[in-house]
């Protein structure tokens, strides 16, 4: 890609927002290299590892990526022979213990969840290097201070200092606290000159102390002087301190060795957390501007869904439908300049860029992208002074660059194709080029102000108009983009809103062709007809995706019945045959004891004998514990739409609607309307005849109630509400069931939430999750 276009479709902004979102320096010169790829399996790839980092994000919210250091220099020298600082050994360290923090997540992350490939392969290739992590960490703290406890050596030494320091610390305190030592000392305190310790005497009694003279005041009144006495301890100290740094060298030289050991294994971890860090940058990223995975093609196919362009703050950004590629292969955006059709072709083009580098797109789900050989685009007022180009001459130059490089591969953007020259041959060219590059083969999109192009859009094949919408009644655009539909001059109706004269607006009027009118109104009613189709397929779209929701509850419900009833049989036959076992055992044992009883007696066995045998048969025998409920024989009568039933394979009540069979009714339970037999509903009683109620409808958006309600990230406030209106819907929609996610966290989430469940009466029971339900940070609840 052209250094030039990535300027010119800001993609080199969209790098700088990626950059706050890194978490080391090595993140960070990954994603300043970052430039779109044209190869296909490469940008599927990165796609998918992308997609990888949002998923693990969405569900655990946070990674543990700190502690991460560039340490390739440090490994260098360590090989070459140089000695690491204890600063840089602690990065090491941090840098090792960072790699063992993010495998371990990994590979916990996928025990529970579907695997992830590309992060998986990743964290295999950390060597877990914990006995240099613990031998630098056992040697050196976080501050990058050698230990005492780093070899016996330097601990002995350290307290020999200690020793000493002490000794020559309460030599000078008795000096400074003697009846001379207020005349003759400037302060009584004990300071450090030259690494020894000295104390503060007046010049006039520098001969009293004897000694060394370190250091002097700026006046000259004051000498910092050694005493004669504590020389020989301060030398003392001297020699061990010299003693402490060639062992601290020493234990610095080893560690460095060890580092020196592992280099291989250190360049692959910092190559493997370089990858994962610019990963889940490039996740947070997706997650800051609402993105979403595309679907990748190499046909030249441009699908996007309420794409946005993703430097426009998204409270003021409009988001548009776009699809080039497939029916047509040339959008011309056609109408006057109020602004928007010139941010399409920056949405379109960045966007693309975006998803040739591997990061997602502002735009929904379903999404498609196709990988370009190549980008080109002329775009904006390119007027230059220095080379005394006019803005028409500056824009051919490029166009001029552009045709001797495109083909079937390229994607190519022309804002205000044609403008700065006259009219009629600006739209000429603009006509010509188009054609040219059509010929290519080349995906195209252009605007133009030129109304000779909207015939353009109708009389070539591949080709389509489109234009930017534009509100009369507010004098602005809508930045709503309108594809099958050109562009119309608005001059009129602006000039009337703003007061103009009616006979001078008229007689302008006059002047335009009727040819020229009756274009202009069918293009009106173009825009009337595509707003409601618009609006009707917004609606159409949205009750479709409540039913596909509220059918797969549906099936989750079912699946989940079925697996209970399969349980619940499996422990029925389970427990009989215990019991079965077990009376099989007893008669076993009546059997032998008979046995022995007429070989011990030789077949005088008495009556009362046989009697006390049988009475222990009947006793082995299994029982059968028999439900206690009575049994009721369904009453005959004659259903008929109204009457309250119960549903008996659900086990729940409902209102019949109308018969659709011989032997299926139509039944309402709840928000769900299904058909059942006859023979599955039990009459319960009929509605009453003063009284029609009619059954409660929910309507809008929340019109489905999930089975889930996440409080992950809630405030404690927020949640409660949040759980208070999930119950009264879920209760509404007569669910039986319902889980409630709020995580481990510290636990106030969860004791507030089960709080409030355990005295809302019509809860029937609460309890967490089981492992495959989300264990303690899942409540599951159960209505009565």
């Amino acid at each position: 890609m052209q250094e030039r276009i990535l300027k010119v479709l800001e993609f080199n902004k969209v790098k700088e927002q990626l950059l706050e979102h890194v978490s080391s320096t090595l993140g960070k010169r990954k994603a300043e290299n970052l430039m779109p790829s044209v190869n296909v399996e490469e940008v599927l790839q990165w796609q998918e590892e992308t997609d990888e980092a949002v998923k693990v994000l969405r569900i655990k919210g946070n990674v543990p990526l700190g502690g991460i250091y560039d340490i390739r220099p440090h490994v260098k020298r360590s090989v070459i022979g140089g000695t690491l600082s204890p600063q840089e050994l602690i990065q090491v360290a941090s840098t090792i213990h960072a790699s063992r923090q993010i495998k371990r997540f990994i590979e916990e992350f996928v025990e529970e969840r579907d695997e992830l490939p590309s992060l998986i392969s990743y964290v295999d290739r950390i060597i877990v290097l914990a006995d240099l992590e613990s031998s630098i960490k056992n040697a050196i703290d976080d501050n990058g201070e050698v230990l005492d406890s780093a070899s016996d050596t330097l601990r002995s030494l350290r307290n020999q200092l200690r020793t000493k320091e002490a000794r020559v610390r309460e030599r000078l305190e008795s000096m400074i606290r003697s009846s001379n030592a207020q005349k003759m000392l400037s302060d009584a305190i004990i300071t450090i000159r030259n690494d020894r310790f000295v104390i503060p005497v007046k010049q006039e009694y520098k001969g009293h102390y004897g000694g060394i003279i370190h250091d002097q005041s700026s006046s000259g009144q004051t000498l910092f002087i050694e005493p004669q006495s504590i020389v020989q301890l301060n030398n003392e100290l001297q020699e061990i301190r010299v003693k402490e740094i060639q062992e601290v060298e020493r234990i610095l030289i080893e560690l460095t060795s060890k580092v020196a050991e592992e280099y291989e294994e250190l360049e692959v971890i910092v190559e493997v957390l370089a990858e994962i860090d610019f990963m889940f940058a490039k996740a947070r990223y997706s997650k800051r501007i609402k993105a979403s995975k595309p679907e990748v093609n190499n046909e030249g196919r441009i699908a996007l869904f309420k794409a946005r362009h993703p430097l426009i703050n998204e409270d003021i950004v409009v988001a548009n439908d776009i699809t080039l590629g497939k029916d047509y292969s040339t959008i011309v955006i056609t109408g006057p300049n109020t602004g928007g059709k010139t941010v399409t072709l920056k949405t379109v083009g960045l966007c693309t860029l975006m998803a040739q580098a591997g990061l997602q797109i502002p735009a929904l789900d379903g999404s498609e992208i196709a990988v370009f050989g190549a980008v080109y685009a002329d775009i904006g007022d390119e007027q230059s002074i220095e080379q005394s180009l006019s803005t028409f001459s500056s824009h051919m130059v490029n166009i001029v660059d552009i045709l001797n490089k495109v083909n079937f591969d390229s994607l190519v953007l022309f804002d205000e194709l044609g403008a700065g020259t006259d009219p009629q041959e600006g739209a000429a060219l603009a006509i010509s080029i188009l054609d040219e590059v059509y010929k290519r083969g080349a995906r195209v999109i252009a605007t133009t102000h030129y109304p000779e192009l909207k015939a353009y859009g109708y009389n070539r094949e591949g080709v389509i108009n489109a234009s930017v919408e534009f509100n009369i009644d507010t004098l602005s655009p809508t930045y709503k983009l309108l594809i099958g539909v050109p562009g119309r001059s608005n001059a009129f109706e602006i000039s009337k809103r703003l007061g103009l004269q009616d006979d001078v607006i008229n007689t302008a009027r006059s002047y335009i062709s009727a040819d020229s009118n009756q274009v202009e109104n069918m293009i009106a009613s173009l825009e009337e007809s595509k707003r409601l189709a618009e609006a009707e397929r917004e609606e159409a779209n949205e009750l479709l995706k409540g039913a596909e929701k509220l059918h797969k509850d549906l099936q989750k419900q079912m699946v989940e019945f079925y697996e209970q009833k399969d349980a619940l049989h499996e422990k029925a036959a389970e427990k009989a045959e215990a019991i079965v076992e077990q009376a099989k055992a007893d008669a076993e044992k009546i059997i032998r004891d008979l046995r022995q009883m007429r070989i011990e007696k030789a077949a005088e066995i008495k009556e009362h004998e046989l009697i006390e045998a049988k009475k222990r048969l009947d006793e082995a025998a299994p029982k059968i514990k028999k439900s206690k409920k009575p049994i009721t024989r369904k009453e005959e009568r004659v259903l008929k739409p109204g009457d309250e039933v119960k549903v008996l394979s659900f086990d729940q009540k409902g209102h019949l609607i109308e018969k659709t069979s011989d032997n299926e009714w139509h039944v309402q339970i709840g928000i769900l309307k299904m058909k059942v037999s006859e023979k599955d509903l039990e009459f319960i009683k009929s509605p009453k005849p003063v009284e029609t109620r009619p059954m409660a409808t929910v309507k809008g958006k929340d019109f489905h109630v999930n089975l889930e309600l996440d409080l992950r990230g809630e405030r404690y406030e927020n949640a409660l509400l949040r759980v208070e209106k999930y119950i009264d819907d879920a209760l509404l929609a007569a669910y039986p069931r319902v889980s409630i996610i709020h995580g481990k966290g510290t636990g106030a989430l969860r004791q507030g939430v089960q709080e409030y469940l355990r005295n809302h009466r019509s809860v029937k029971k609460i309890r967490f999750g089981e492992a495959g339900e989300g264990g303690s940070g899942v409540t599951i609840v159960e209505f009565k």
